[in-house]
């Protein structure tokens, strides 16, 4: 695998060169509802030339039905075993990126099979710039409530700490695209021993 692209550096933009590395590990987004899970993951795994694969869509392929559909028959609960048993299958096919729904990572053997198979990124989002990007949509059956907004800092409150254990968190802007944040997450891959590896050519 070989990527050339142009990166945004701490310092400001410059031209920095990976070529010849290859991923190890499979790449975890974990991380609110509007973090960008989906939209960074498309976009690192086309960076890296490695598959890319939402949990929310395999979940959604296997039972032939939406997630908001599943929520409204089956419920959370069935939902998130479902979810937890595609987790486990997605992170034993060929490595790649993957995204998560935003509460899978509070369930404790999802971090384990995560933590033993991949490696987990957390997309730091703070509640305003989630909000601004939720606020508009009616595909969240968690936020289908009188008032989304409690319901969605209720959330965040709740599950920050546990995403604070992540292997790898990034922080989200306002200002950045989602190039930016996926330029920004390859350069942490980059840094964290282990998944992102040089080749020997």
């Amino acid at each position: 695998m070989a990527v050339i692209k142009r990166g945004r550096a701490e310092n400001g933009w410059n031209l920095w060169v990976l070529m010849g590395f290859i991923l190890k590990k499979t790449v975890v987004l974990v991380g609110m509802m509007g973090s960008g899970k989906t939209a960074v993951g498309k976009a690192l795994a086309a960076d890296l030339d490695v598959p890319f694969l939402d949990c929310d869509h395999e979940i959604e392929k296997a039972a032939n039905m939406s997630v908001a559909e599943i929520f409204s028959r089956d419920g959370e609960g069935f939902f998130r075993q479902k979810e937890a048993q595609v987790i486990d299958r997605l992170l034993d096919e060929k490595c790649g990126i993957l995204s998560t729904g935003g509460g899978a990572f509070m369930r404790a053997s999802n971090r384990d099979l995560i933590s033993q198979k991949g490696v987990s990124v957390w997309l730091d989002a703070d509640l305003g710039l989630l909000w601004n990007r939720v606020k508009s949509k009616n595909t969240r059956p968690l936020l289908r409530t009188p008032n989304p907004f409690e319901k969605l800092k209720e959330m965040y409150e709740a599950r920050i700490d546990i995403y604070r254990i992540a292997d790898i968190s990034v922080r989200a802007d306002v200002r950045y695209s989602i190039a930016d944040m996926a330029d920004r997450v390859t350069q942490a891959l980059v840094k964290h021993q282990g998944i992102l590896e040089k080749t020997s050519e």
